[in-house]
């Protein structure tokens, strides 16, 4: 188990991956750092001959000061590092920020008459070194290659061209006697300067191998902290040990639902492990248990629900259907006798027949709905639209029909704008219910009120109309299917008792309250609403 332990793991892959970083940062340090630093002076020296060719022309133009021209130079060289020399044509010192200015001097003019430092001995402007000049100045052996040799054979410098322009010449250059390899830009300004610059390469090696040194060091210091933490962290993870421990106090109380289902192989799986099997085979049995009682309660209710639901319903049916076939049998059979040979009285017994065979036509319409709902066939959809607008398109269709009767209709809305929750389609069912509930009952002032108000995260919609109280005993009835305060008064205006039925369904759907209650001077009906944003 010690191979598979937390701390071990995560102590390994710690220092693992610190230590990999630090070899990767090492190598590419090693590798990659002086070459990057090397091109990049390099660039930094071309831009400097640039640079400094355009201060040159400024200052021979007048445009700048011999003490700006000095202040740009000085800039450059001091920030790159760089050792300068520029001289006119006489070999006059333009601008020196070295110590070696005569040795730079004499370096620049054997590049300039030898061609290339490595060339054949050429004049230049009608002008030759001094025989001094010429003794001192190394010669080219053919048989070296790129190499400077003295008088008595021996390699004095090596060098190698990076770029060879017109007008300059950028050389890397090994000097035996300093044991360095130099960077030399040198050749001739636009305005007919001549200029050498250099720059030491050891420097670069220097920074490099610091730089080495520095990262090995804190890379190190880190691993061992990383270690260290790592360690100290390790000890968290096994905290959830004592998870385990309250889910064996849940299992010693019969909860075996509480189980260990990680496949970690540590500490914390062996534990997990042992505390499955130990209970595995009561788990089982008491699961196998509770399902079968579950299945067994379930069966039953649902039969005893389905068993009352078809009695009431075959009930219920038969004797809202019994009076409209009575009627349209009675009015078909005195039709077909010829009992009347009024063309009136034909028309009356032909309406009759037409309207309530419409009625069936509602009522069959409105069970099939309601059956949907209740038995749960239709999939619950929940999408956000504006009730205050759903109100009003609602209200705006029966304004009609309720004017007809001398309804007014009022729409109180508590703001302008108030998204919700559900089914758009079942709530415009559930205010139609409503609103038709309201015109068939209004009575005294003939008024109905929409209002809504926001209760939290809650809308509730209120539709009130004046009229007659329901009696206190049938406020919890007049949701069941059927079910009629005023028999008489349903059967004149064509109701059937089911339109509620289907509001309260709607709301038990989507697990919403719906009610109603007497108030002064009427009745008001109410249903809620998810208003969370």
């Amino acid at each position: 188990m010690g191979r598979h332990s937390i701390k071990v793991k995560i102590m390994l892959l710690s220092a693992g991956m610190i230590a990999s970083l630090l070899v990767l940062l090492l190598l590419l340090n090693t590798t990659q750092l002086e070459k990057v630093y090397f091109a990049n002076k390099q660039k930094q020296m071309l831009s400097g001959y640039s640079s400094i060719n355009e201060w040159m022309l400024e200052y021979d133009s007048g445009e700048i000061t011999e003490e700006q021209m000095q202040r740009e130079m000085e800039q450059y060289t001091t920030s790159s590092a760089v050792s300068v020399i520029v001289v006119s044509s006489d070999w006059t010192t333009v601008y020196a920020n070295t110590k070696g200015e005569a040795e730079m001097i004499n370096r620049l003019r054997m590049s300039i008459f030898n061609g290339d430092q490595f060339g054949q001995f050429e004049q230049l402007d009608g002008q030759q070194p001094t025989g001094e000049e010429q003794e001192s100045m190394p010669v080219k052996d053919k048989h070296k290659g790129d190499a400077i040799v003295d008088m008595d054979g021996g390699i004095l410098e090596k060098r190698e061209i990076i770029v060879e322009e017109e007008r300059y010449t950028l050389q890397k250059v090994y000097d035996d006697r300093l044991s360095d390899d130099y960077y030399e830009l040198w050749g001739t300004l636009d305005d007919g300067n001549s200029i050498m610059m250099r720059m030491a390469a050891q420097g670069i090696r220097d920074n490099v191998k610091i730089s080495n040194k520095f990262i090995t060091v804190i890379g190190v210091i880190i691993l061992l902290v990383g270690i260290v933490i790592s360690y100290m962290f390790s000890s968290y993870i096994t905290r959830p040990i004592k998870q385990l421990s309250n889910l064996a106090e849940r299992m010693a109380g019969m909860d075996f639902n509480a189980r260990y289902d990680g496949i970690d192989k540590g500490e914390i799986g062996v534990l997990g492990n042992s505390m499955n099997n130990m209970s595995a085979k009561l788990e089982e049995n008491i699961s196998r248990l509770k399902s079968a009682n579950l299945e067994l309660q379930r069966d039953i209710e649902h039969k005893v629900q389905i068993d009352e639901m078809r009695s009431d319903f075959l009930s219920n049916v038969s004797h809202e259907l019994k009076t409209p076939i009575a009627l349209i049998q009675g009015y078909a059979e005195g039709l077909k006798e010829g009992i009347s040979d009024d063309p009136e009285s034909m028309e009356f017994y032909c309406d009759v027949i037409i309207d309530e065979a419409s009625k069936m036509n509602t009522m069959v319409k409105k069970l099939l709905t309601l059956n949907q709902i209740e038995f749960g066939n239709e999939e619950l959809v929940m999408e956000r639209f504006d009730i205050v607008e759903l109100l009003s398109s609602v209200i705006a269709a029966n304004e009609l029909r309720a004017s007809q009767k001398g309804i007014a209709i009022r729409f109180l809305p508590e703001e302008e704008h108030m998204d919700v929750w559900s089914d758009e389609y079942k709530i415009e069912e559930v205010v139609t219910n409503y609103l038709t509930n309201a015109i068939n009952h209004c009575e005294g002032d003939l008024i109905i009120e929409v209002r809504t108000e926001r209760m939290g995260d809650t809308v509730r919609v209120f539709v009130y109309n004046t009229g007659k109280a329901i009696p206190e005993e049938d406020l919890e009835n007049i949701w069941i299917k059927f079910y009629k305060v005023d028999k008489a008064r349903t059967r004149e205006y064509g109701g059937n008792g089911i339109g509620l039925s289907i509001v309260k369904a709607i709301m038990d759907a989507y697990r919403k309250e719906c009610g109603a209650h007497n108030v002064e001077g009427g009745v008001e009906f109410w249903f809620d609403l998810d208003a969370k944003a």
